[in-house]
């Protein structure tokens, strides 16, 4: 049964959208997603108990994003700015680095998940990229400068079977969460006034 279970092959692995968002918490901008062994089920076992995540952008926001997954597998960083980018190729030396994010998902073969965090004009391109090669993606705001364009990649994820989220700390952060429930449960009483 063992030796069976670890035959299974890389992409019989799901990961369903609801199963994403459920375990995943992208408190200020930082996706988590845990083990493989949990989200697997007992006929789909994982081969391993890390992911294997690559970074498109890993310079500034991108950095940080990537850092949030320190304790999977860094296996690929592309950045076209090394100066820039330089911190967070220090932190994970062990990282292929690329300059071209095609050229890494083409070579990259194992990879779980991407984050991109690249200027924001390049945001839609490079999800995409990593859609069609079916990478679950963790994109930073803006997803897209059009609707057509997230309509696109809705629609190429759908049929990609794989999972994405769009990061957007205010909204994703845990304290916004716990505020919400101050506010329904009227444990801080009536909000007569907001400045922000």
């Amino acid at each position: 049964m063992k030796t069976k279970e670890k035959n299974i092959k890389h992409k019989d692995r799901k990961l369903t959208r609801r199963k994403f968002m459920s375990r995943s918490a992208a408190a200020a901008a930082a996706l988590t997603i845990v083990p493989r062994s949990v989200l697997g089920d007992p006929t789909h076992p994982a081969p391993s108990e890390k992911l294997n995540i690559a970074g498109i952008g890993v310079g500034g926001q991108g950095g940080g994003d990537i850092n949030a997954f320190r304790d999977e597998n860094i296996v690929a960083l592309c950045d076209v700015d090394e100066r820039r980018a330089g911190g967070t190729f220090r932190r994970f030396p062990e990282a292929r680095r690329y300059k071209d994010f095609r050229r890494m998902l083409d070579m990259e073969k194992d990879i779980d998940a991407v984050v991109v965090a690249t200027p924001d004009h390049t945001h839609a391109v490079a999800a995409m990229e990593a859609i069609k090669r079916g990478k679950h993606v963790y994109v930073e705001k803006p997803m897209a400068k059009t609707v057509k364009e997230v309509r696109l990649l809705t629609e190429a994820a759908r049929e990609a079977g794989v999972v994405t989220q769009m990061g957007n700390q205010g909204r994703a952060a845990e304290t916004m969460r716990l505020l919400r429930e101050f506010l329904e449960d009227s444990a801080i009483g009536e909000v007569r006034e907001v400045e922000a």
